[in-house]
């Protein structure tokens, strides 16, 4: 069984409730993106539907584990998907998807007597699913167990959140961090390493997405804006030299996120007036996310809009830098 780091309480909460003799049948895995919530799922699922002495298929072919995920964005990409390679989603799991587990449920499990559905992520369920998933979870048939991967439970109705047992899930400390980066991406070091990992604030999964983007160097232009700021621009100049000439849309929603991450660091160091110019800096960086998966920004433009964002928090009282 896959085990990740920082997963201990949740497998003994979860073996717990397995050696009982009347098992809930809704779980809501809780917490931030990157944690491993939907890897603990798919191990959580296997153990749950495994039957002594029946030979188990291999990872992603059980027939008795239904995983309802968003779909590919359109035909090219379900090719992507089906060469194994990356590929873009839709936004949201649709009522079609439940509908469709949902008449699954009505056969008996194939290889035993218990089924897992997953769904990651639950937050990403429509209107109309989440209330067609509501009959599933208000009368579960016999034998069939919800895991709901949820970044932000409280976008769950509560009529969800009271039907499900909530098994949390916690960011690690640096020292974990450090171990389960140098097991996952062995070749970070340095400055690369220490950049992931105050990306990720505790989550593996984040500071892996992070690192892959090779965002490091950007990581630390960016502290300098905040630190410094950057009268002259030449720091602007430098993040996007950094970033790169003509920088994807993947890589510049990573470059919000990041500046992000770097603001909400330095909130913990700083002054209460320094406090006001990065919580305003972040709200604006905040909007800026929300736009940039569909506006057609110019990458120059928006990095040098990031980038006083940033310089922004090391003014001084009188506007000085």
């Amino acid at each position: 069984m896959t085990r990740y780091i920082g997963h201990d309480s949740a497998w003994a909460v979860w073996r717990a409730a397995r050696a009982g003799q009347r098992m809930h049948h809704g779980w809501i895995l809780a917490g931030r993106e990157g944690l491993g919530k939907a890897a603990f799922a798919r191990a959580a699922a296997a153990d749950l539907v495994a039957e002594p002495g029946t030979p188990q298929p291999a990872p992603g072919a059980h027939p008795d584990i239904l995983l309802l995920e968003p779909l590919p964005a359109n035909d090219d990409e379900a090719k992507k998907r089906e060469d194994g390679k990356a590929y873009a989603r839709k936004r949201s799991i649709s009522v079609d998807q439940v509908r469709e587990m949902q008449r699954r449920l009505v056969t008996r499990p194939t290889l035993g007597a218990r089924r897992a559905v997953i769904i990651d992520a639950a937050d990403h369920l429509e209107k109309s699913a989440v209330n067609a998933l509501l009959k599933s979870l208000e009368e579960p048939p016999v034998g069939t167990f919800f895991l709901l991967v949820t970044h932000q439970i409280g976008r769950l109705l509560p009529t969800v959140r009271s039907r499900c047992t909530v098994l949390r899930f916690h960011p690690l400390g640096e020292e974990e961090m450090v171990r389960a980066l140098s097991a996952e991406a062995p070749q970070l070091g340095g400055a690369a390493l220490a950049a992931a990992i105050a990306a990720g604030r505790g989550a593996p999964g984040a500071a892996l997405a992070f690192a892959e983007l090779d965002l490091g160097p950007v990581w630390q232009v960016m502290a300098r804006l905040v630190a410094e700021g950057d009268p002259d621009l030449a720091l602007r100049a430098e993040l996007s030299s950094a970033l790169g000439q003509r920088p994807d849309r993947e890589r510049l929603l990573a470059a919000i996120e990041a500046a992000r991450r770097v603001l909400t660091g330095a909130l913990a160091r700083a002054d209460d007036a320094a406090r006001l110019r990065i919580v305003e800096a972040h709200a604006a960086l905040a909007g800026l996310a929300a736009q940039a998966p569909t506006y057609n920004f110019e990458p120059a433009l928006l990095l040098l809009e990031i980038g006083g964002l940033l310089a922004s928090v090391a003014r001084t009282r009188e506007g000085a830098a």
